[in-house]
């Protein structure tokens, strides 16, 4: 009932424009890989999860090849609370010892991710799990991130990981059947140990190393602002490096451009940084001229 509603409330001539637009992006990205981060409010409000399952089920049905990266930053909060932990980050890394390794490892690679699985199957795909260990997906090591109050002793953040190796065939004979890749981002040591990893810097891997038509990752911003709130639509690595340097990119968002960044150096076609509280912002960002964000190149 509530599908009906929908489209018979679009005026005809507009529903035959948005198809006669779409068509030319269908042909030049059919086959193609994209790689989507999938986080902030999409994940947490109904009705922006229902327009995200739907979009990737229609890529994956008119061609591409949609795969998923998901973060859980919320839901791991919220385990955490419930054990009397409070989440804790440095230069936007959560701080994970091993309590919290325990927490992240069942909220992203099972609460979280069996979520999302069961939400694109119920929008008519076929999706499928994995973290790091599936198929030696994700191999990584401890990371020590810079201090810079004294350069000579980095700083120890616990059980949060350096991706040292993709091994993507699983994820290839997942696309060549037809399944949707859902990846979660914890990797594995050659010791067994299980690392967390920022599940933009795994995304911006993922795309490097399938290489990807298009890196879209999902926020809950317009895209890029600058220091007055203005959304900057297109940004290249010179002007990057002056945001970093006077502060108007910190915090979170330091990963998520910085991973954008290296993935547009290292072979994937466009990135985009994508407002994910707008319905079916995949769809506008992939088959339309409406850009929903901001845009990353390497030069």
């Amino acid at each position: 009932m509530t599908s009906q509603t929908q489209t018979t409330s679009m005026p005809p001539e507009v529903f035959a424009e948005v198809l006669s637009e779409s068509l030319p992006y269908i042909k030049r990205f059919h086959g193609k890989t994209i790689v989507i981060k999938y986080g902030g409010n999409a994940m947490t409000e109904e009705v922006l999860q229902r327009s995200f399952a739907h979009d990737v089920v229609l890529l994956k049905l008119i061609g591409l090849n949609p795969i998923v990266v998901h973060g859980g930053g919320p839901q791991i909060d919220e385990a955490l609370r419930r054990i009397g932990k409070q989440g804790t980050f440095v230069q936007g890394m959560r701080v994970t010892d091993a309590d919290t390794m325990e927490v992240v490892e069942w909220v992203l690679g099972g609460q979280v991710q069996q979520d999302i699985v069961l939400m694109i199957n119920e929008a008519g795909g076929k999706a499928v799990g994995l973290t790091g260990k599936d198929g030696c997906l994700i191999q990584a090591s401890k990371k020590l991130m810079p201090n810079k109050d004294d350069p000579s002793k980095p700083l120890d953040i616990g059980f949060v990981g350096d991706i040292d190796r993709v091994e993507p065939a699983v994820v290839k004979a997942l696309q060549d059947d037809q399944f949707i890749p859902v990846i979660s981002p914890i990797g594995y040591g050659v010791d067994g140990l299980a690392y967390n990893i920022n599940a933009d810097v795994v995304a911006g891997k993922m795309a490097e190393v399938l290489g990807a038509e298009k890196l879209l990752m999902m926020t809950n911003t317009p895209g890029v602002l600058d220091k007055d709130g203005n959304l900057l639509r297109q940004l290249s690595a010179k002007t990057i490096d002056a945001l970093f340097a006077d502060g108007t990119i910190s915090g979170g968002m330091l990963p998520k451009i910085s991973s954008a960044l290296d993935a547009a150096r290292n072979g994937v076609k466009s990135v985009h940084i994508v407002d994910g509280r707008v319905p079916h912002c995949l769809l506008l960002e992939v088959l339309t001229d409406r850009g929903v964000g901001t845009m990353i190149s390497s030069q």
